[in-house]
C-alpha cells in the first residue's frame, strides 16, 4: 500500500482524502492466471473432520494447474484423493494502492507415478518450510475467480491501538 501512515498513525492529509472507492473489479480468466503467477505463497483451504481450515502454502503455476509439496499429515490428507479445495493468493500494488484476490476452486489429487512425480521435481518448487515434503499435490480448477480493488486510506481502518504493544502470551 502507498501508505503515509507513521508508527504515530496517518497524516492528515489522508485523513482529509475523498479518493475512497468501493468499486471492485471483476478480473478476467486470464488476468486471474496472470497474476497468480506473480506471487508464490496463497492459501489452501480444506475440510478438516467436517470443520473448515487454512493452510499457507507455496505454490507453482503448471500450464492450467497449481501444484505444491507437503509431508504426511493433516494437510496431505484433507487435500488429496480428489478432494475439493479452495486456494488463494492476493497482491497489493504499493505504487497504486490497488489490491487484487484470485481464488481457485477444484479437485486436489496427490501427484504419482514415475513421469508425474519427475515432471513435477522439473518445476522446481521447493518446500519453504523445513521437513520433509515429498509429495507433490495438483489443484485442477474447476472455477477461478479474482476481484480487483482499491485499498482504503489507512485513516479508515488504522486505530491508536494498531501500533501498541501486545501483551505476552500466557
Amino acid at each position: 500500500m502507498n501508505s503515509k501512515a507513521t508508527s504515530n498513525g496517518p497524516t492528515s492529509s489522508e485523513s482529509n482524502s475523498t479518493e475512497s472507492t468501493s468499486q471492485v473489479q471483476n478480473l478476467e480468466h486470464h488476468e486471474c492466471w496472470a497474476l497468480l503467477r506473480t506471487v508464490s505463497v496463497g492459501r489452501l483451504a480444506v475440510l478438516v473432520d467436517g470443520q473448515p481450515d487454512i493452510f499457507p502454502i507455496n505454490y507453482t503455476v503448471d500450464g492450467g494447474t497449481l501444484v505444491f509439496r507437503t509431508g504426511a499429515g493433516t494437510k496431505l490428507a484433507a487435500a488429496s484423493g480428489g478432494a475439493a479445495v479452495a486456494l488463494e493468493a492476493d497482491g497489493v500494488d504499493a505504487d497504486s494502492g490497488l489490491a487484487w484476490s484470485v481464488v481457485v476452486k477444484g479437485p486436489a489429487k496427490a501427484i504419482t507415478g514415475t513421469e508425474g512425480i519427475l515432471d513435477s521435481a522439473a518445476l522446481y518448487l521447493f518446500p519453504w518450510q523445513a521437513g520433509k515434503k515429498d509429495t507433490f499435490v495438483r489443484v485442477s480448477p474447476g472455477t477461478v475467480s479474482g476481484r480487483r480493488f482499491k485499498v482504503t486510506a489507512p485513516m479508515t481502518w488504522w486505530t491508536q491501538l494498531s501500533g501498541a504493544a501486545k501483551a505476552a502470551p500466557e
